[in-house]
């Protein structure tokens, strides 16, 4: 049950796509592997490089979605809008 949301469940849930079964691998589109250029980029940088680029992509990424959350629901409070955004969240897969 979620806190803060009459009935329990997010009501953002419903529009949530589903995920791969069980074992099953994930497809990509084209646009979505990685280049030969950008594989020799991420080889070049050190881990700390690497984990402040992840840091800083994650943190864009929720700012993104509280922008779009609050956009499709502009009557919420935003205490409302930041749950969301960390129950969407806490469930993120790559």
């Amino acid at each position: 049950m979620q806190p803060g949301f009459p009935g329990g469940d997010s009501p953002l849930a419903a529009h949530r796509p589903p995920g791969p079964p069980p074992g099953a691998e994930r497809s990509t589109l084209p646009d979505e592997q990685t280049s030969p250029e950008q594989i020799a980029v991420f080889r070049r940088m050190t881990p700390e490089q690497r984990w402040r680029a992840a840091h800083r992509l994650y943190w864009t990424m929720r700012r993104h979605k509280t922008a779009f959350i609050q956009n499709q629901h502009p009557d919420w409070p935003q205490a409302r809008v930041a749950a969301e955004v960390r129950e969407i969240f806490s469930h993120a897969r790559t």
